[in-house]
């Protein structure tokens, strides 16, 4: 993969989702599309470029390519003290803002194979003041495999790494070597695919109360950072709260969002009065 192949292919990546690859990661760019030239027979990367640019395929290959330049190593109740910050000190403020209507609505974007979902919806299932409430979590990922894998809800040994015995025997049934989700927690679940850079599919996506975007920042450079936050914005109610992962911070990227010093985490909150976006240009 010559320079040229390399910019036209990354240009194409970021294009279609907005996760972009710095020029020394151009090795692993050609490492790992080699089998994909050899998937299509094609001699060089610039009969790949032409392929992904014209072919009436382009759109299911260009989703094979993010399969294989994204992770999605994830387990159930990873990043637990922000969970904890969620559970004790985010709901019990939502449920107190919407005792009226009795509606949650909360959105795991780049949700990989459902752990984090699935998660949430048993730290929803475990708020007594919720049981009589419309809940609903929708959660989406580009990657079409990793949804299909959240929807069937089976999970080896790795997934349980740092959740406890009893949510594991109560929400968990056994199946052969693995764990299906119990009834109770798909119920509260919405698996789609969708590109949080495709404003079409993203009209789909009503107001929610919070949203966990967790380690999928990262993949993306600022623009699209930018793009990504203003839809965050626009879709959180007031006074709805922006989970991030550890490693992400919106300092120098974001003015929209208020940082909220809690007991347990650092979080972003969307904030009560309206007004103009302020996203930094």
């Amino acid at each position: 993969m010559n320079r040229e192949e390399f910019r036209l292919l990354r240009d194409l990546v970021y294009e279609y989702c907005g996760i972009f690859f710095q020029d020394e990661v151009k090795y692993l760019l050609e490492r790992r599309l080699n089998a994909r030239l050899r998937e299509h027979t094609l001699k060089s990367f610039n009969e790949y470029y032409r392929y992904l640019r014209y072919s009436p395929s382009r759109s299911r290959e260009l989703e094979e390519i993010v399969e294989l330049l994204t992770t999605n190593e994830t387990y159930f109740f990873r990043e637990e003290y922000q969970l904890k910050a969620f559970s004790e000190e985010i709901l019990p403020e939502i449920v107190k803002q919407n005792k009226g209507s009795k509606r949650l609505r909360i959105w795991s974007a780049g949700c990989s194979t459902g752990e984090e979902a699935y998660t949430i919806a048993i730290l929803l299932r475990e708020t007594p003041e919720l049981y009589d409430w419309d809940v609903e979590i929708f959660a989406n990922d580009i990657s079409r495999k990793v949804i299909q894998r959240a929807r069937k809800g089976v999970y080896g040994r790795s997934s349980f790494r740092s959740i406890g015995d009893a949510f594991h025997a109560k929400y968990f049934r056994p199946q052969g070597e693995q764990y299906v989700v119990t009834d109770e927690l798909r119920s509260l679940v919405s698996f789609g695919q969708l590109n949080l850079l495709d404003d079409e599919m993203l009209q789909l996506i009503g107001k929610v109360d919070v949203i966990f975007c967790r380690n999928v920042l990262i993949y993306f450079d600022r623009p699209a950072r930018l793009r990504v936050l203003s839809t965050f914005y626009d879709k959180l109610n007031q006074r709805g709260y922006l989970l991030l992962g550890h490693s992400e911070s919106l300092m120098n990227v974001s003015t929209d969002f208020e940082l909220v010093h809690l007991k347990n985490d650092l979080v972003y909150r969307k904030p009560s009065a309206a007004g103009e976006g302020r996203l930094d240009q």
